[in-house]
């Protein structure tokens, strides 16, 4: 943790047991958003370096976009498009950054396995469900980059 968190919730723990001595209500409350003010602290701490690298279909099913949609840059990017046979690799992704692989014809269906790493190198892998007939196993309830070291790959 950074020297500047560690001051602010010190200086914000320090305030509430002086509230809690002057009155039990009044700290009470500086408590419960002293606990917010840390917990934000922490998930913003665990979301720090984390690419998120996602593919979707574009070009009326033509192509694949691959998009880092992360906060930090992916590396050594390794990609397979089942059952197309198609494998690659990208050496890096910096953040917002797209890449585009083109096909010769339509795909109907395909499965799309990324696996990357981040400056750091720790792993991630995540695979995709692409169809162009709308059918997807997109999960709308997964978080929007990675946090609590969700499903990061396995050494």
């Amino acid at each position: 943790m950074e020297r500047n968190y560690k001051l602010l919730l010190g200086a914000a723990l320090i305030v509430t047991v002086i509230l809690l001595i002057y009155d039990i209500y009044i700290g009470g409350v500086a408590f419960i958003i002293f606990i917010a003010l840390l917990m934000s602290i922490w998930i913003m701490e665990d979301s720090r370096m984390h690419p998120d690298v996602n593919a979707t279909l574009r070009n009326g099913a033509k192509a694949v976009e691959f998009r880092n949609k992360g906060n930090a840059a992916a590396y050594d990017i390794h990609i397979a498009i089942i059952p197309h046979d198609v494998e690659f690799a990208i050496p890096l992704l910096k953040e917002d950054e797209k890449y585009l692989y083109t096909f010769e014809k339509m795909i109907n269906e395909a499965k799309v396995v990324v696996s990357f790493e981040n400056e750091n190198k720790e792993r991630f892998s995540k695979s995709y469900l692409l169809s162009s007939t709308g059918k997807s196993d997109e999960d709308l309830l997964k978080p929007a980059f990675p946090l609590f070291k969700w499903k990061k790959e396995e050494d």
